[in-house]
């Protein structure tokens, strides 16, 4: 959508880029996964990009949610000391569907 400005000329929208924690890749917020840091230090998965707290984004390719769990990238970017064992869980097997939708379907 164009925004019209006073001129009359219309120029494009502002789209927020943010950039993924593990390849630095940077791409529209929308087309990143959120991760956010509740108040009590829980961190869960964000489908709406608008839940309050600290964010940190993640690309769709399964490799960096391996990465960033392996090199602690989701606790670095949060400011955590630690993943509690229910959100690393959640977020590994969030990284497991990501694998399973690009995987190539075998139809024979």
């Amino acid at each position: 959508m164009a925004v019209k400005a006073k001129s009359g000329v219309t120029r494009p929208r502002h789209v927020p880029q943010r950039t993924c924690i593990v390849c630095r890749q940077s791409d529209a917020k929308r087309a990143l996964i959120r991760l956010v840091r509740d108040a009590t230090g829980r961190v869960a998965i964000d489908p709406t990009g608008k839940r309050p707290g600290r964010g940190a984004y993640l690309c769709h390719n399964p490799e960096c949610w391996t990465l960033a769990l392996r090199r602690h990238a989701i606790e670095r970017a949060l400011k955590i000391v630690a993943l509690h064992p229910d959100d690393r869980a959640a977020i590994e097997q969030r990284g497991r569907q990501l694998l399973q939708e690009t995987m190539p379907t075998a139809s024979s």
